[in-house]
């Protein structure tokens, strides 16, 4: 068996890297700490079922004859391997850009002082002229943009610029990436985010929460990262928010993770433009006001068409389901037979419940599996409406930690949506 690991506290830069290793070395299972930086843990709650990934518990270490050690050159940061430090028949591969002293003892080593570690391993994927999904390169660019400060940290070297630029060829989503990233910010931002949180509306429209708000400045200062981080505290599905110079004019920024809302479209009034979820518009007409271009703002959002897919348009169907007395020995064949994660209980056409493949790895017993199916199904299970948004399937699916989604008409269940179904649908790979 061959794995990859990295170290615990895991972030992108790691995790990104033992993802690239199994690309490179075929046959190698990404091994993952247990504990992961908040912004990882958010995001494998949506995608983990996307890659060959497991947890450190689940190794036979006994079966391990390769260790591929990635963003760390000490054992202790490792987690759950310590078995394999004085194993004479495992070959040890290290990848770091850390170049201060550790203790492991590899065989072979690419260890480089560079901007991230995901860097190195994109080389050798771009020399073996691998291709890579929109998904893997979107997950590798965070993990590139995590450690380079998005190619502004004093660190960063022209070889990670150039490794963005593949990722970015590849098809990374910029957006997706922005979204999952802790942004810094010094303290004119926070003197900026904290009179927006002082100050700023928040509208109810067309279901969608949005946040708009007006903040005079005196100076040049970045201010996109406080946009975006005001949009993550309220919770907000979209914020604009009208920047006021000293010395007249008016700068508009946008940001928006609602489909339906344009933030392009929208600035695009304004002589601005921009991508649907992000844009900005500079505004000099002297006739106008703050207060007036906010109505205008408010105003074209009430325009907006629903629009973006649907969950009926995502889900999955039919849906394979069981009585509540079916054995739990059948619940795992049919799992195996059709290749799926989670079964759905009905009776009657009426959900009961669920099983899902962790359920089935909580049997300890051979008598279990003779069990039925009620008696270890969750019985509060989380639904939604086909006529719901797909943006919204996919907000509930990370907001509660959940795989399966069953969609529910009436009382019946017509449809499922799975992490594939809303991977599918952020990557835009569903059927046109």
């Amino acid at each position: 068996m061959h794995i990859a690991t990295t170290h615990r506290n895991t972030d992108f830069d790691g995790l990104a890297s033992i993802i690239a290793a199994t690309l490179l070395y075929p046959g190698t299972v990404a091994v993952c700490p247990k504990n992961v930086n908040p912004n990882v843990h958010r995001f494998l709650s949506l995608h983990k079922t996307s890659f060959d990934l497991i947890l450190a518990g689940e190794v036979k270490l006994e079966d391990v004859t390769r260790l591929i050690v990635a963003d760390t050159n000490q054992w202790r940061r490792l987690d759950r391997v310590d078995q394999l430090r004085d194993r004479d028949d495992v070959e040890l591969l290290l990848w770091d850009h850390h170049l201060g002293i550790g203790d492991l003892n590899p065989h072979w080593q690419c260890v480089e002082k560079i901007g991230a570690t995901i860097t190195l391993l994109v080389r050798e994927i771009k020399a073996q002229q691998i291709d890579l999904t929109p998904l893997q390169a979107t997950l590798f660019l965070l993990g590139l943009y995590e450690d380079t400060g998005q190619l502004t940290f004093s660190s960063t070297t022209p070889e990670d610029a150039r490794a963005a630029a593949f990722l970015l060829e590849q098809g990374a989503d910029l957006n997706i990436a922005v979204d999952f990233l802790n942004m810094a910010y010094g303290e004119v931002q926070k003197k900026v985010l904290f009179r927006l949180m002082r100050d700023a509306e928040q509208h109810e429209i067309k279901g969608k929460r949005v946040g708009i708000g007006v903040v005079h400045i005196s100076r040049h200062v970045e201010l996109a990262m406080v946009v975006q981080l005001y949009a993550k505290i309220v919770n907000a599905d979209a914020v604009f928010v009208i920047f006021v110079n000293e010395g007249g004019g008016f700068f508009v920024i946008g940001r928006s993770s609602a489909p339906e809302i344009n933030v392009n479209t929208i600035l695009q009034r304004f002589g601005g433009g921009g991508h649907p979820g992000a844009g900005s518009a500079t505004i000099t007409d002297k006739q106008l006001t703050a207060g007036v271009i906010r109505q205008k703002i408010i105003a074209a959002l009430h325009e907006v068409q629903r629009g973006g897919a649907l969950v009926a348009d995502m889900m999955s169907f039919p849906v394979t389901t069981v009585p509540p007395d079916a054995p739990m020995h059948e619940i795992r064949r049919i799992m195996e037979e059709e290749k799926i994660r989670g079964v759905v209980v009905e009776e009657d056409d009426r959900l009961q419940g669920i099983v899902v493949l962790w359920d089935l790895k909580k049997l300890r017993l051979t008598k279990q599996w003779n069990s039925p199916v009620k008696a270890f199904m969750n019985r509060k299970v989380t639904t939604i409406a086909p006529e719901a948004l797909a943006s919204e399937a996919a907000d509930l699916m990370v907001q509660k930690n959940i795989g399966h989604l069953p969609v529910v008409q009436g009382e019946k269940v017509i449809g499922i949506v799975t992490r594939t179904d809303v991977i599918n649908y952020l990557y835009g790979m569903l059927p046109s």
